[in-house]
């Protein structure tokens, strides 16, 4: 396997499931001032393309409006911000480090 490459975003989105746990992605938004609403789901589509999140449809009650997806970190979106947290921190780049 290739060395993970993270964006800033996929960083921040990852950082946010593995301290919280499962998320909604407007609630992603709500919780980080990297994260925007015009461009959290098209992140989150291509980090499931990657295998680094998954996400499931709510159950909603007829009248309740469209099922929202919940999206949780897969073991491999976790090794891959290990490795880049790592990587930050051995070639001095501390921006976005988070302990984990």
């Amino acid at each position: 396997m290739d060395f993970p490459r993270l964006s800033r975003k996929e960083a921040e989105v990852l950082r946010l499931l593995i301290t919280n746990g499962e998320m909604y992605g407007l609630e992603m938004v709500n919780n980080s001032p990297e994260l925007k609403r015009g461009t959290i789901y098209v992140t989150l589509s291509r980090m499931e393309e990657k295998g680094y999140v998954s996400s499931r449809k709510e159950d909603v009650q007829p009248g309740d409006g469209p099922p929202r997806r919940c999206y949780v970190a897969t073991g491999l979106g976790e090794r891959a911000a290990h490795v880049h947290q790592s990587a930050a921190r051995a070639f001095g780049s501390w921006e976005g480090v988070w302990a984990i």
